[in-house]
């Protein structure tokens, strides 16, 4: 009974989230360009798919996925499972000593990011617009690749109790750098697709995990250092896609290089 009643004000809370978006498409369609709706009954079953799937998707965030991710982070962070439980009491961790925290942080940025829908559909109108020159699958796993090696070093950060705006100035300085020397084309994909990596999925779990480690490890602060993985988990994919357009473009021209040789 509990889970309808939370299902049902969820349903209503995204109704409501909805609805301004659903009347700015439609005001537009019929006052601006006075056209009808092709396909409406189509339209419209999609619309309540959409709303019924948002809503079943945040109902098990809050029931499976926040909790799992906050108790990993107690776990993995528990001087018992660092040192062992003889020698739980013995000294003071350093930020060497969480080395399953980074690798626990890389996976759940990579698979995250994967199963993202937003990343999924930009791969796709990527690939279609380069006429199959940037692979659904190619463009998906350097995304995932940079939200991973973020996530790992945003867990760091907060391990350490590093400021934030080092790395981000920092990351910042290499992604001016990378745009100078990347292919143009792949400029604006990069961008986009460091974007896509803070949606439905990753965003979620990626900040209960920086909240999760913040109130677990001592002498940390939850406000001051909980969030900012967001950050790196939008910062470091475009790093990463800008490196896959410049290796692509190298691998191309050692090919034609090849080709015209012989």
């Amino acid at each position: 009974m509990g889970f309808l009643v939370n299902f049902g004000l969820s349903l209503l809370t995204m109704l409501r989230d909805v609805l301004p978006i659903m009347a700015i498409l439609f005001g537009f369609q019929f006052l601006l360009l006075r056209k009808p709706i092709r396909n409406p009954g189509r339209v419209f079953l999609g619309l309540l798919f959409v709303i019924l799937g948002l809503t079943l998707f945040l109902e098990g965030l809050e029931m499976a996925l926040f909790p799992l991710g906050r108790l990993m982070a107690e776990q993995l962070t528990a001087p018992e499972f660092i040192h062992g439980e003889a020698l739980a009491t013995l000294g003071e961790v350093t930020w060497n000593d969480y080395g399953w925290v980074y690798v626990f942080a890389a996976t759940i940025g990579f698979s995250t990011t994967i199963a993202e829908p937003a990343l999924l559909a930009v791969a796709m109108k990527a690939n279609q617009v380069s006429a199959g020159t940037i692979t659904i699958r190619g463009l998906r796993v350097a995304v995932a690749i940079g939200a991973a090696i973020g996530v790992a070093l945003g867990t760091f950060r907060i391990v350490t109790g590093t400021p934030l705006h080092w790395y981000i100035i920092a990351g910042y300085v290499v992604v001016i750098i990378q745009t100078a020397m990347a292919p143009r084309k792949i400029i604006p994909l990069a961008y986009d697709s460091g974007g896509v990596t803070t949606s439905t999925v990753t965003v979620p779990l990626v900040a209960a995990l920086g909240l999760g480690l913040a109130e677990t490890i001592p002498g940390r602060s939850p406000i001051l250092d909980g969030f900012g993985l967001i950050a790196f988990t939008a910062l470091f994919p475009i790093m990463a896609v800008m490196a896959y357009a410049q290796l692509s473009e190298r691998k191309a021209r050692k090919n034609a290089q090849r080709t015209s040789k012989s």
